[in-house]
């Protein structure tokens, strides 16, 4: 690689972790999903960075975005190590999946599972580390975090394992995450040739 491509990868590279912060600060509330639990599409620009640049780049571009959202997160650091990990394993398999051989199919096939492990992934996360954090972070109690999924679910809540916290996950969280992993799935392959010679210039 010349020095010439490194510097425009590295532009490049700044410019997608610019929008990444900034997208995450344009998020919405989900009907039927407890107001917390939020969309945004910061995640976009690092799939268009793994795909340009490599799998390296899309976590990177997920690492800057986050460290660069701390100060205005209120989650004590934690929501973002979530965002950062979960967007780190979609960007990630996709990325791999796509350099082995360079296709617009690989790169659907290598997004798509990436959303895939991203929302199973989310599962273990919410559950042994987010939720609980919260607990302590806020002093609000599992019972009320749970209660405003089963103002939603009703006795869904309780079944099919007697854990409220992990039938709420299942049922909505990990859901969640797959859609909005596609959802940048699919915007990423409409924008992404469009883009490609501004990303590979």
């Amino acid at each position: 690689m010349t020095q010439k491509q490194k510097t425009h990868h590295i532009a490049v590279a700044a410019m997608l972790c610019a929008v990444a912060f900034v997208l995450q600060f344009i998020e919405f509330s989900i009907p039927l999903i407890p107001s917390f639990v939020k969309l945004d599409l910061s995640d976009l620009p690092a799939l268009l960075g793994t795909f340009s640049l490599g799998p390296v780049y899309g976590v990177v571009i997920q690492l800057v975005k986050n460290l660069l959202h701390l100060p205005f997160g209120s989650s004590a650091g934690v929501g973002e190590l979530s965002n950062f990990l979960l967007g780190s394993v979609f960007v990630l398999v996709a990325g791999l999946v796509y350099r082995r051989h360079k296709s617009r199919k690989s790169a659907l096939w290598g997004s798509l599972l990436g959303a895939v492990l991203m929302a199973l992934v989310s599962l273990p996360s919410n559950y042994f580390v987010v939720y609980p954090a919260y607990e302590v972070l806020y002093g609000l109690p599992m019972a009320g975090i749970v209660g405003m999924y089963e103002a939603i679910m009703g006795s869904i809540a309780h079944v099919p394992t007697g854990n409220a916290l992990l039938n709420c996950l299942v049922v909505f969280n990990v859901p969640f995450t797959l859609c909005k992993g596609l959802l940048n799935v699919g915007i990423c392959l409409l924008i992404y040739k469009p883009l490609s010679p501004l990303l590979h210039k």
